[in-house]
C-alpha cells in the first residue's frame, strides 16, 4: 500500500503521552511524515490530568487527530500492588478522551491497547479474533481489561456515530529511553539494570523472578512508532490490529542474552516463588502487514545492544 506523504500536512494532532518513551518516537515519525511540530499538541500529565473530563474536552479543541498513548503501566510487581489504579486510570482516561473527541467532531482517534488484553491461554501466535476467548493473565488483568474497554468503545462509536476510531495492540516494547525504575519497569529494562548494576558492584549473583519458562515477544520502540503512524495514516477499519515482531523468546534465553551482552560473570538465581506472568506471548502480525504495510525492521539482537548501550551511557 503506498503512503500518502501529504496526509499529515496541516493536520492538528493531539498525542497523549507524547513526552514519554513511545510518544517521543511517535512525534519524530509524524514529523518525518510531514506533520508540523507546531501542529502537534502534547498534554503533560502534571498540567492536564485526563481523568478530569473537562481537561479532555479542552485538549481536543481545534484538533483533527488524537493518538492516545498515555497510560499508567508497570511490571508484574507494580501490577500486583496497584490493580485498582491501573484499572481506573487507564479506563477513565481513554473513555473520556474518546467521548470528548467524538463530541468535538475529530476526523480520527487512534487508541493504543496492549497485549495484556489477550486471554491468559491464547493459542500462539495470538490472532486478533482470539481477544475475547478468555480472561487475561491475573497479574495484569485490571490493566489489560481497562485498555480492552477502549476497543469496545471504538467499535460501538463507529457503529452508532460513524466515528473513525481504530484500535492497535502492541506487544511489549523496549529500547533506548525506556523506564528503568525497578519499581515500575518491564522485564527488559529491569533485567538490564540488574545486570549492569551487578557488574559495576561485582555482585556474586543476579536474582530473576519466576522460573524463566515463560516466553515474550518484544518490539523495538522505533518500529512501534512507525507502525502507529502508518496505521494513523492508512488504516480506518473496525478490527483491532496487532503490532509486533512476530517472534518470541523465553525469559531464560532473554536473561542469557542480556547477561552475555553485559559480560556479567556471576551466577543466576531464579526465585520460583515469584510469578511468571502469562505463559506465552507472541502475536500474529499479518493484518498489520496487509492493512497498512507494517513489518518490524530492527532485529532483537541489534535492539538489545542499543538499549544496553543507552542505559550504560545514561544511568
Amino acid at each position: 500500500m503506498s503512503a500518502n506523504i501529504t496526509f499529515f500536512n496541516n493536520k492538528k494532532i493531539l498525542v497523549t503521552g507524547g513526552a514519554g518513551f513511545l510518544g517521543t518516537k511517535v512525534i519524530e515519525e509524524l514529523i518525518k511524515k510531514g506533520a508540523s511540530r507546531d501542529n502537534i499538541r502534547i498534554p503533560r500529565s502534571r498540567e492536564c490530568d485526563l481523568r478530569d473530563p473537562q481537561n479532555c474536552r479542552n485538549v481536543v479543541q481545534d484538533i483533527d487527530i488524537v493518538i492516545h498513548l498515555a497510560a499508567k503501566v508497570g511490571g508484574i510487581g507494580y501490577n500486583q500492588e496497584h490493580p485498582a489504579e491501573l484499572f481506573y486510570d487507564n479506563a477513565i482516561m481513554g473513555i473520556q478522551l474518546m467521548e470528548a473527541a467524538r463530541h468535538a467532531g475529530l476526523s480520527k482517534f487512534v487508541a493504543i491497547g496492549t497485549v495484556c488484553a489477550y486471554p491468559k491461554f491464547t493459542p500462539v501466535p495470538f490472532k486478533e479474533e482470539s481477544i475475547w476467548d478468555g480472561y487475561p493473565e491475573e497479574t495484569n488483568a485490571p490493566y489489560g481489561i481497562a485498555k480492552k474497554m477502549l476497543l469496545v468503545q471504538a467499535q460501538s462509536y463507529r457503529q452508532q456515530y460513524g466515528f473513525n476510531a481504530i484500535y492497535l495492540l502492541p506487544v511489549n516494547l523496549y529500547g533506548p529511553g525506556d523506564n528503568f525504575n525497578p519499581d515500575s519497569s518491564h522485564v527488559i529494562p529491569a533485567l538490564i539494570k540488574k545486570f549492569v548494576d551487578a557488574k559495576r558492584k561485582n555482585l556474586p549473583y543476579v536474582e530473576i523472578w519466576g522460573t524463566g519458562s515463560a516466553s515474550r515477544e518484544f518490539l523495538y520502540v522505533d518500529d512501534a512508532a512507525r507502525g502507529i503512524v502508518l496505521a494513523t495514516e492508512q488504516y480506518n477499519g473496525i478490527e483491532p490490529v496487532n503490532l509486533g515482531a512476530g517472534k518470541e523468546i523465553s525469559i531464560r534465553d532473554l536473561v542469557t542474552t542480556i547477561k552475555e551482552n553485559i559480560d556479567y560473570k556471576g551466577e543466576l538465581k531464579y526465585d520460583t516463588n515469584k510469578p511468571d506472568g502469562q505463559p506465552r506471548r507472541c502475536l500474529d502480525t499479518q493484518k498489520a502487514k496487509d492493512y497498512f504495510g507494517f513489518t518490524a525492521e530492527v532485529s532483537f539482537e541489534e535492539g538489545i545492544k542499543k538499549t544496553i548501550e543507552w542505559y550504560r551511557n545514561n544511568s
